[in-house]
């Protein structure tokens, strides 16, 4: 799995602890005169999936520098309910002031992970892998994808800039016999360097999807709203009409939740995308007690 890269992370992490700091943490401050230094332990309050953990040093280490964390959960790590995630020891007025906005980033990405890991679960015994979208909270991108990698999830691009996507609204500007136009584009895609694929996406299998798989140079077909009988006949085009070696993977994606995404992926997708891992993914219970 591909680390987190805490740098990316750090003016997230400060604009939080301005917003939530200001001037000083009044109460504490009147309660604790002296340095006390004490222990504390993260807890999880519910079957979690973990992640944050190098989040959760950074902000403590922010607050202050003798705050010091001992994981006990890495990352991706499943924890039960009342397990222990992490212990915290040092100073308790300092640690009392980092509390909220530490468990406000471990609450949000190991619900995220934990979302994933439901999703990831439900498509087990099959060949359909979870991705995310860019369904994202502004400036949490980054962390949000590596909470997907850590339920056991694959990300899709992580902007307009790393992928090529030709949608509907893109084929729209090509009118309507847009075919030799797009076999066209897509022979310049190929050609722009730093992009991870090239996909497109269709919304009927007999009216597009036959003529896409025609044209070169296609990694992936976005099949956008399409129910299982669509997804099945989809399937079987694409085995019929493409070669082994020349094959574009199969993507699902659109109102997909996890009632629906088992009987999805028995459909033989070879992707399934999913908003909802981000966008919708719950905060999980966590606490901090002494």
């Amino acid at each position: 799995m591909k680390k987190l890269n805490i740098e990316k992370a750090k003016p997230l992490i400060q604009m939080a602890i301005e917003e939530d700091l200001g001037q000083g943490d009044m109460t504490s401050e009147l309660f604790f005169k002296d340095d006390a230094i004490t222990k504390a332990n993260i807890i999880s309050r519910e079957e979690i999936v973990v992640c944050g953990m190098d989040i959760a040093k950074e902000i403590l280490r922010r607050y202050d520098k003798k705050l010091k964390l001992k994981v006990r959960a890495n990352d991706g790590e499943r924890v039960h309910i009342s397990g222990k995630i992490a212990t915290i020891e040092g100073p308790l007025c300092s640690m009392l002031s980092a509390e909220r906005v530490m468990l406000n980033f471990l609450q949000r990405l190991s619900g995220i992970a934990t979302t994933t890991s439901k999703y990831v679960q439900a498509v087990q015994g099959t060949k359909a892998k979870i991705y995310d979208t860019r369904k994202t909270m502004p400036g949490w991108r980054m962390l949000e994808k590596y909470a997907v990698r850590c339920g056991g999830g694959h990300n899709h691009r992580i902007g307009l800039y790393d992928g090529i996507l030709i949608k509907d609204n893109h084929l729209a500007q090509l009118g309507r016999n847009f075919y030799p136009k797009l076999r066209k584009i897509i022979r310049e895609a190929r050609k722009v360097k730093g992009v991870k694929f090239v996909a497109v996406e269709v919304d009927h299998v007999d009216d597009q999807l036959n003529h896409v798989l025609k044209i070169p140079g296609i990694d992936i077909v976005l099949l956008d709203n399409m129910g299982q009988w669509q997804l099945k006949h989809a399937v079987d085009m694409r085995n019929a009409m493409c070669s082994k070696d020349k094959k574009p993977l199969l993507e699902a994606s659109g109102n997909i939740t996890l009632n629906s995404v088992s009987a999805i992926a028995q459909c033989g997708i070879d992707r399934i995308a999913v908003g909802a891992i981000t966008h919708s993914a719950a905060a999980v219970d966590i606490g901090l007690d002494r």
